[in-house]
């Protein structure tokens, strides 16, 4: 093996790629390994790789762990993104869940019947712009920092960075009305890392299409 991280998913965002970016802006080269059959994640589970049976799978440190919060949790510890000390560690998991929440409906939206895709889409815009938006706005205005905690770069600005880009693919305004995301959306963009990750042929997935939602009905079907 050699020594990088090895990442099983399917070949697209889902699960996998909040964790895909949180190595990328540490700086972390990983491998990938896709999965393309319901015979392969049968075999995952039968070979006892997967404590839950489920994916998103990530070999690190000896440890084959399974759990997205717990591997990015174990990610930004090991990489200096988690805080300084046990409050800056709450506001940034604080963050981090919030963040997740507006995610979560991201991640389903491929996935919503042709009926309700219109709907679903004016519900996450909804969200982002009266929910979640604003607390990192006002976040952002009180301190006046360029991070959202400790002014030092963490796990949340990764998350918060990911999450603003997938909304925009969908409601390309939607940060009209925050000028301080407008501002961090730029910084967090143009930080090596990040910028790196942001360029054509890196790791980072496209929009999950027709043939990844194909693909993940396939693989993990019952």
């Amino acid at each position: 093996m050699s020594g990088k991280p090895r990442l099983t998913y399917l070949n697209g965002r889902g699960r996998m790629e909040s964790i895909r970016w949180l190595l990328a802006a540490a700086g972390v080269e990983f491998e990938e390994v896709y999965l393309e059959t319901k015979e392969q994640y049968d075999k995952l589970i039968k070979d006892g790789f997967l404590l839950f049976q489920q994916v998103p799978l990530v070999e690190i440190d000896g440890m084959k762990m399974v759990q997205t919060r717990a591997i990015m949790s174990y990610i930004a510890g090991k990489y200096n993104l988690h805080g300084k000390d046990l409050k800056e560690r709450a506001l940034i998991d604080m963050y981090v869940e919030g963040i997740s929440d507006l995610m979560q409906m991201i991640l389903m939206f491929p996935f919503s019947p042709p009926d309700a895709k219109e709907k679903n889409l004016e519900s996450i815009k909804e969200r982002a712009t009266n929910r979640y938006f604003p607390v990192f706005e006002k976040v952002l205005k009180q301190h006046g920092q360029d991070f959202l905690v400790g002014n030092k770069f963490s796990w949340a600005d990764v998350q918060l960075i990911e999450a603003i880009l997938a909304v925009e693919e969908k409601v390309p305004a939607v940060l009209s009305g925050f000028p301080q995301l407008q501002v961090f959306k730029t910084k967090m963009s143009n930080m090596p890392t990040i910028k790196k990750f942001l360029q054509p042929g890196s790791p980072r997935k496209p929009p999950p299409d027709a043939h990844y939602v194909e693909t993940v009905l396939k693989v993990f079907k019952k």
